[in-house]
């Protein structure tokens, strides 16, 4: 019997038909763990229903969602109730739910919760001890997978906003058993290298099995020990992991994150020219500044200039000497008068002046004076001086008169 050869859609139509008839799966009531929880813009709810030996897609509709007595969160573990089917388009089984009810809460989840609140005791999620992302980056570490689809975004987003950074790439494993090693490697390496400015670690989204290896304690300790400012970029918005909080800084994306940590290049040139003006405009102070003190210092050095006292001290002499000079003029010409005055007393008592009257002065060969009678002896020479000269010569005394 041959068997005739069908088309994808032929196949994938036929599975549903099969499934759609199938009693059992059209009244499923299945009991699970909600994981990779999505909130479209839609109003439809997509997630993945597991357990520890399998996972299911499921999705809730619009109309069904808003029947719902309580929102929906990774981790919790719930019974659904719907049908199973197939989406003809790719090919995806999946369970179409109606009602969900609250079961409890995953395991993963409780040991997720479990290391939050004993790393948040311990400081791990403390800001004060974040580091700051620097704003002059020059060069970024990566620590994600070489094939995934997170590099790739880290990238694009880098290379459109700045072709001068350079993008320094750790393979590491970001999904698997152990996987967690591989990226406490690549923060250890950046950290010994010393050769970037910041580090990204990330993926792509997914379940919580799947990001599971960014909620290692290990890998937590690694960050926060970490010199280097790191960045965590895991899964999508709604993903959140241990190592989100410990990071110095979290983003919802690995593109988001390659958008916080790049500069966009126009604004580093911005930035150039803003500081260069400004620094221009601080040098033009700086020399205003010191030209003025320069003019201060050079007015003080010349009041207090040597030459300056030199020629005050000249000035002062010379004042000395004209005070001086008139001191002695007026000294002198008192003295003058004074003379003058004297002389004219002198000249008035002048004996030359009484022997113009007709006097005379006698004196002896000793040169003293013959005032009286009694002074003149016999034949004794005298010396007589008149107005008009001397006369010489000696007489008899032969009588002596009386007083006059």
């Amino acid at each position: 019997m041959k068997i005739k050869t069908l088309s994808v859609s032929e196949v994938n139509n036929y599975i549903k038909k099969i499934l759609d008839n199938d009693f059992i799966l059209n009244n499923l009531s299945v009991k699970g763990e909600i994981s990779n929880l999505k909130l479209h813009s839609s109003g439809h709810i997509y997630f993945s229903l597991k357990d520890s030996a399998g996972k299911i897609n499921c999705i809730m509709f619009k109309n069904r969602a808003y029947d719902l007595q309580f929102p929906l969160e990774d981790g919790m573990e719930v019974i659904v109730k719907g049908r199973a089917s197939v989406y003809t388009a790719s090919g995806t089984f999946q369970i179409y739910c109606d009602e969900i009810e609250k079961e409890g809460i995953g395991e993963l989840y409780i040991k997720f919760e479990k290391l939050k609140s004993k790393l948040a005791k311990e400081g791990y999620f403390d800001e004060e001890l974040k580091k700051d992302i620097p704003k002059e980056i020059s060069s970024i570490g990566v620590v994600t997978s070489e094939t995934g689809a997170a590099i790739q975004d880290i990238k694009n987003v880098i290379r459109r906003r700045n072709n001068l950074v350079n993008i320094m790439l750790y393979p590491a494993q970001v999904q698997g058993n152990g996987a967690y090693k591989t990226i406490i490697e690549g923060i250890k390496y950046f950290n010994r290298k010393k050769n970037v400015d910041v580090i990204i670690i990330g993926r792509g989204g997914g379940s919580i099995e799947e990001l599971w290896n960014f909620n290692e304690e290990d890998l937590a300790i690694a960050i926060f020990k970490s010199n280097i400012p790191i960045v965590s970029a895991v899964g999508h918005e709604v993903d959140f992991t241990i190592s989100d909080f410990v990071a110095d800084l979290r983003a919802a994306t690995p593109s988001q994150a390659a958008e916080l940590v790049t500069p966009l290049e126009i604004e580093i040139y911005n930035r150039i020219e803003n500081n260069q003006y400004n620094l221009n405009k601080i040098m033009e102070r700086k020399f205003d500044v010191e030209k003025n003190l320069l003019e201060s210092y050079d007015e003080l050095l010349r009041l207090k200039s040597p030459l300056n006292k030199i020629v005050n001290g000249y000035l002062e002499v010379q004042n000395l000497k004209e005070r001086l000079d008139f001191t002695v003029k007026n000294k002198i010409d008192r003295e003058k008068h004074k003379l003058i005055s004297l002389n004219e007393i002198l000249q008035a008592r002048s004996p030359i002046n009484i022997l113009r009257k007709g006097y005379a002065i006698i004196k002896d060969d000793n040169d003293n004076f013959l005032k009286s009678v009694g002074d003149f002896s016999d034949k004794e020479d005298i010396n007589i001086t008149l107005r008009d000269g001397y006369v010489k010569g000696s007489f008899i005394l032969t009588e002596r008169g009386g007083d006059l």
